[in-house]
């Protein structure tokens, strides 16, 4: 019997609904006091299609993951060029919060780490904008991607802000680096205002899209980003966007992603989709158990690792794509 895309999610989610492990983010208490059980994912194609199970229209706070999305916001407004002056692209081999720069250049080691996100973040809007600036510009270029208007959590924010103290400290490391412009605390209350930002699985799924579209929102079809602002994005995802387990991921996964504290996942296939899932139990690198274990399945069974031979893969894919409804 042919499946679609809709069901291969939902039996994909019943797979993997009896794991149990991991623990839930303790800070803010939006993310302390989440249901763990809850379970989500989403697919959008590149033509705009999306396919959902669970609870994907589950709002919570998009966390790390906006990392990738405002670097490729950060690109646009700057150029790669630019960009790579102020945060390098190189894998740290390190936790995510780790208060450290290159030796010579004093360059954060890539975006996704919180040194290099505070670069980035500060750079949005010019060296002249405030942190109220940054603040809408940033949800601004959020909702472009998603397609629609985003919103914060205020309270999240209040309370990631109150706990913030190794952020500040590697801000004010920056600062004293020469690397950062601008008032840590400003930078810091901006950063995790970016954080806070309220989205669902699908929200993600979309927004994944856009850079597997090359920067062209599938739904609303507006050119959101540049092909090269894209493709710096995706390229920094594959090698660094699950910080110290990047290695690990790629061998294993083979899809471009990043992940938040408060379970949301994302990937993007070029010119393919991208894939959204939520789960809020977290392992020890911060990756949502049960959504790394989505990915690991989808990736296995449909054969999406990026160095598989398109000629070589399996007819899973093949069978749901041509269900006529995928």
């Amino acid at each position: 019997m042919t499946r679609s895309f809709a069901e291969y999610l939902s039996s994909t989610l019943d797979a993997v609904r009896e794991d149990s492990g991991g623990e839930v983010h303790a800070v803010p208490s939006a993310l302390a006091e989440a249901d763990p059980d809850r379970l989500g994912v989403a697919l959008c194609t590149t033509e705009g299609e999306i396919f959902d199970s669970g609870d994907s229209e589950h709002e919570m706070t998009i966390q790390s993951v906006a990392k990738a999305f405002v670097y490729a916001l950060v690109l646009d407004e700057y150029g790669v060029e630019e960009v790579m002056e102020r945060v390098d692209v190189e894998p740290s081999g390190e936790a995510f919060d780790v208060l450290s720069v290159e030796p010579e250049t004093k360059r954060p080691r890539n975006p996704m780490i919180n040194a290099g996100a505070l670069v980035v973040h500060g750079m949005v809007g010019g060296p002249s904008s405030s942190w109220e600036d940054r603040d809408r510009l940033v949800l601004e270029g959020l909702s472009r991607l998603a397609g629609r208007e985003l919103s914060l959590d205020e309270q999240a924010a209040e309370e990631e802000l109150a706990a913030a103290h190794r952020n500040l400290a590697i801000a004010h490391m920056l600062r004293g680096e020469g690397v950062m412009e601008d008032d840590p605390r400003d930078v810091v209350q901006g950063y995790i205002r970016q954080c806070s930002v309220l989205v669902t699985t699908c929200d993600l799924a979309v927004m994944a899209a856009t850079l597997a579209t090359g920067g062209r929102q599938p739904v609303t079809g507006e050119r959101v980003l540049s092909v090269a602002s894209s493709r710096q994005a995706l390229s920094v995802m594959t090698t660094c966007g699950m910080y110290d387990s990047a290695g690990d991921w790629m061998s294993e996964i083979g899809i471009p992603a990043k992940s938040g504290v408060s379970g949301v996942l994302v990937g993007a296939i070029p010119g393919r989709f991208g894939l959204a899932t939520y789960s809020p139990r977290l392992d020890r690198h911060g990756t949502s158990t049960r959504g790394r274990a989505v990915f690991e399945r989808m990736s296995r069974e449909l054969d999406l690792h990026l160095l598989t031979d398109p000629a070589a893969r399996q007819d899973l894919w093949t069978e749901l794509v041509e269900s006529g409804q995928a």
